[in-house]
């Protein structure tokens, strides 16, 4: 299993539209991934760094698939579609990993 994390820096004067994201943006992922394998997918909103300042990252959102064939499979068939409507929510530039997922 692999994990695709979208990182969002926190960045100033950015902002990131979280009523967008999830009424517009989330459910376009889960219909266009998850009948091309995606397995789950998850959002961490950031809340603050470990001694209580400001977050490094405004959001992050996981998206588990099988393999990376299948997320980029997934992605040539849908991520332009994807990728272009992240300028309705954030001007943040995500930061992408794809992570073996090694334990839970």
């Amino acid at each position: 299993m692999i994990r695709v994390s979208a990182i969002y820096p926190a960045t100033e004067g950015q902002t990131f539209d979280e009523a967008y994201y999830f009424d517009k943006h989330h459910k376009l992922c889960m219909a266009r991934l998850k009948p091309e394998g995606m397995v789950s997918c998850q959002f961490d909103k950031g809340l603050s760094d470990a001694s209580g300042g400001k977050p490094p990252y405004v959001a992050i959102a996981h998206l588990v698939f099988n393999s990376t064939d299948d997320f980029q499979k997934a992605m040539a068939k849908h991520g332009a579609e994807i990728m272009g409507d992240v300028p309705n929510y954030t001007k943040i530039q995500p930061v992408f990993q794809i992570s073996e997922i090694t334990a839970s």
